[in-house]
């Protein structure tokens, strides 16, 4: 097989419709596009949503929802990444090193995912109350 050789399956393209190429063709004269009117016109057509002059659709329902952006900075990290970790002492600066939560992260809290056997204490960071239980079922603390 030659690069110059290779072509698509049989069947697999299929020719573009010509439209407008005269009335053997089948799609003459309108060219598919009926008679008149907006929609026949190159070039004619309204942006998406339009109803023509009524209230739209995403205008007439009322907003609703929001989403804080703080919370970009904040994350979590689960009681099995705390046990592979293997660190007695844990704070921000350790879990940002070990490539566990992003550089730009301000709030960690633990969360209750996992088991922990390894003793650990927290340095600023949170945990939540299950995680909390656990940490200190393993002989750690939480400060």
């Amino acid at each position: 097989m030659e690069l110059n050789s290779i072509k698509p399956a049989d069947g697999s393209k299929k020719a573009r419709r010509r439209v407008g190429r005269g009335i053997g063709s089948g799609l003459g004269k309108t060219a598919g596009r009926g008679h008149k009117g907006q929609k026949s016109r190159s070039g004619g057509y309204h942006k998406v949503g339009f109803e023509g002059g009524q209230m739209p659709l995403q205008r007439r329902l009322p907003k609703r929802g929001f989403k804080s952006h703080l919370l970009q900075y904040n994350d979590e990290v689960t009681l099995t990444d705390l046990e592979r970790l293997g660190v007695p002492e844990v704070d921000l600066l350790t879990l940002k090193q070990a490539g566990l939560v992003g550089q730009l992260i301000k709030t960690v809290k633990v969360i209750n995912t996992g088991e922990l056997k390894a003793k650990v204490a927290l340095k600023g960071i949170g945990a939540t109350a299950g995680a909390k239980a656990a940490i200190e079922a393993a002989g750690g603390s939480v400060a």
